[in-house]
């Protein structure tokens, strides 16, 4: 960086960024929205959602949280939190732990240019049905959208959540 400012604070965001974070910066906040459900075995449902990825500038890996609510009562639905760690080839790696007790180690890519995340599950720990999970997040319109697929002992992987939240 030479110091010199646009002014809007751009520079500054970016001189506070982990260099490894970089390239996925765009995720970097807190996300709220609402989304869909569904899959075989249960019925559809809609939620209200927030999330978080967040990191301190010293270390090359974000946190992520994510929290979910029924839309007519505001009763708590869904939480999940973890870490993700882009590498410098255009891969991550993810590490998801359930409020359900299922724990997710999952491996994928990012674009940059495209802003899009595509991650796939190695292993689904401490799931008695699920066997696969695999997830996109990707920035529309400056908003994020994402799909979750799953596949259990008795269906094969298919969309399961679906939401589009707008940065706080």
């Amino acid at each position: 960086m030479d110091g010199s400012s646009s002014g809007s604070g751009d520079a500054a965001a970016a001189a506070s960024v982990h260099p490894a974070i970089r390239p996925i910066s765009w995720l970097l906040g807190t996300w709220r929205g609402q989304g869909e459900g569904g899959f075989p075995t249960i019925n559809s449902f809609t939620y209200g959602e927030e999330l978080s990825f967040s990191h301190s500038p010293s270390k090359p890996v974000i946190v992520y949280f994510q929290k979910t609510w029924k839309l007519n009562s505001g009763e708590p639905m869904h939480s999940e939190s973890g870490y993700w760690r882009p590498k410098p080839d255009g891969t991550i790696e993810v590490v998801i732990a359930q409020s359900t007790g299922l724990v997710e180690v999952q491996k994928g890519t990012y674009d940059p240019e495209m802003k899009v995340v595509k991650l796939q599950s190695e292993l689904v720990g401490n799931a008695s049905k699920v066997r696969e999970i695999s997830r996109v997040f990707e920035l529309i319109a400056g908003e994020l959208s994402y799909v979750v697929q799953m596949a259990t002992n008795v269906t094969v992987l298919q969309p399961h959540l679906k939401a589009l939240l707008k940065k706080l």
